[in-house]
């Protein structure tokens, strides 16, 4: 599928996805289309229904309507799993560590649904099993050269920096090879320095091939790092465009800063 604006292949894209819980609408009839390569930002108010929508993209919660298409395939009904191995990973909002395992055994869990030795080949330590390993291994260690760990392999993960836990979440994420990588909040908790450095990280990730779809409250780090913006607000899409635009946009302005500050800025 191709991206009329861009002139890009459409990656990702939802059309009339819902989530209800009960009585409530936390996704309402969104469609999202991420082209590939670059950073797509998805902001919105608390409660707008971001991560409500990353959980359906992922694969954690089912859609109550709507599709879910990645790469050309419909993966709406497919379990998260399988979903990892079409290439969509993800980070969460709260920091999702082993904190008694080492970093080179928290990468390694980001393969866990790429690895096919059968529990026999595993116990047996088969040539098969013991090929995949030593693959995996080499992956999981890429991966925590990406984020600046890898000198720190063997250390506990509980030992690490607020910030160096988001890294290494990252890590575990991109040792699979993503097409797609979901952040939940990368930002959220770092100081002005880590958060610096995570956009440069969040770059190179892009720079290698990966997409990266972001949901953050942090404005000035969303504006400068993302090629296009979705707004969301009270679980609908507001706006789609570029960051530039969605800065002077009247919904979003309103959605953001109320209805009488956005009729006062209009009147300026």
């Amino acid at each position: 599928m191709a991206d009329a604006e861009e002139g890009r292949v459409t990656l990702l894209a939802t059309s009339g996805l819902i989530r209800r819980y009960a009585g409530l609408l936390a996704v309402d009839g969104v469609d999202l289309a991420v082209p590939e390569g670059g950073v797509h930002a998805v902001i919105g108010p608390n409660g707008a229904g971001k991560t409500t929508l990353f959980n359906l993209v992922s694969g954690l919660v089912a859609p109550s309507a709507g599709t879910i298409m990645f790469a050309g395939a419909d993966v709406t009904r497919l379990a998260a799993d399988r979903r990892a191995r079409l290439g969509i990973a993800r980070t969460f909002q709260n920091i999702r560590v082993f904190g008694a395992m080492t970093l080179l055994e928290n990468a390694l869990t980001g393969l866990h649904p790429l690895l096919t030795s059968s529990l026999v080949g595993i116990v047996a330590r088969l040539p098969r099993f013991r090929r995949e390993e030593r693959q995996a291994v080499a992956r999981a260690r890429e991966a925590l050269a990406l984020v600046g760990l890898q000198a720190r392999e063997g250390e506990r993960a509980a030992a690490l920096s607020y910030g160096d836990q988001r890294r290494l979440e990252i890590a575990r994420a991109m040792a699979g090879g993503p097409r797609l990588l979901l952040l939940d909040e990368p930002a959220a908790g770092m100081n002005p320095a880590e958060t610096v450095g995570l956009g440069a990280l969040i770059r190179r990730i892009v720079d290698a091939g990966t997409t990266v779809l972001v949901v953050e409250h942090d404005m000035r780090f969303v504006m400068a790092l993302s090629d296009s913006v979705t707004v969301l607000n009270f679980g609908r899409r507001i706006f789609s465009g570029p960051p530039a635009e969605a800065r002077a946009d009247p919904g979003v302005i309103e959605a953001y800063l109320g209805a009488k500050v956005a009729a006062r800025l209009a009147a300026r």
